[in-house]
């Protein structure tokens, strides 16, 4: 398939940005509660995606759940607790980059729980996610699939790449000779968490573009949002300032470079 140019991909986006601001005032007038969940492997783009969710929303309704590891005091609580203090009030959306499903990736994959954990976890996550919705929370969960060659190559950029650098840790070293580990993990993962009220939706993530653009569309087209019609505001003449003002001269200045 040919892949998408940056204009095309721009302009499309653009109309989905409009949509999805449409849809920010529809969570907010009907006091809806959003979450959606974003995983994958690593370098499958679920930052870029809920970059471009975020990018033009409010961000007092729309905000981003990142967690880092765990402390010894949240290793100590039940698992989901931690994750249930970034859940939205009434009028909210929360994406989660990376969520309660870390167990049964990474955690599982390199060794950071028991088998008796994470079979506890594989049993438990579909009674908590049905308990989140029967109690009104709307819940999306998307899982990025990418082809070995294309993490590879990706994690190459990373190398090379000074403002992506960053991006590439100690762990991303050991695990990028775990594919296979991973791929197990994900397929047990599915089979006991795809469920009826709160399906998987995969999306194909080898080209950023097109899986950016793909998870929006899909995701505003599972909620009855309308249109969103502002009132008219003419704006009135103004007179323009009279005030005195002492000379800044002796200020700070930021220089004047570009």
């Amino acid at each position: 398939m040919k892949r998408l140019s940056k204009s095309e991909f721009d302009k499309h986006l653009v109309e989905l940005q409009i949509e999805l601001v449409k849809l920010q005032h529809w969570v907010k007038q009907n006091n809806k509660r959003v979450v959606i969940l974003f995983e994958g492997r690593d370098t499958a783009g679920k930052g870029g995606v809920i970059k471009r969710i975020v990018d033009k929303l409010n961000p007092r309704i729309c905000r981003i759940a990142a967690l880092g590891v765990p402390t010894e005091k949240e290793r100590s609580q039940w698992y989901f607790q931690r994750y249930v203090s970034h859940l939205p009030s009434g009028g909210e959306i929360v994406l989660f980059d990376r969520s309660w499903y870390n167990r049964a990736g990474v955690e599982k994959v390199m060794g950071f729980c028991t088998e008796q954990e994470h079979s506890e976890f594989l049993r438990a996550c579909p009674e908590f996610e049905r308990m989140l919705i029967n109690d009104g929370i709307i819940l999306f969960k998307y899982w990025f699939s990418i082809s070995f060659e294309v993490q590879q190559a990706r994690f190459e950029q990373r190398l090379s790449n000074p403002v992506k650098r960053w991006k590439f840790s100690e762990m991303d070293l050991e695990s990028r000779h775990k594919w296979n580990e991973y791929s197990v993990a994900k397929d047990l993962m599915l089979q006991h968490t795809d469920t009826e009220f709160s399906p998987w939706y995969l999306v194909d993530a080898d080209d950023k573009r097109r899986a950016r653009l793909n998870c929006i569309r899909h995701f505003l087209s599972q909620l009855a949002y309308g249109e969103l019609c502002y009132p008219e505001i003419k704006l009135d003449k103004v007179r323009p300032p009279t005030l005195s003002r002492p000379d800044h001269d002796g200020y700070h200045h930021v220089e004047k470079f570009y």
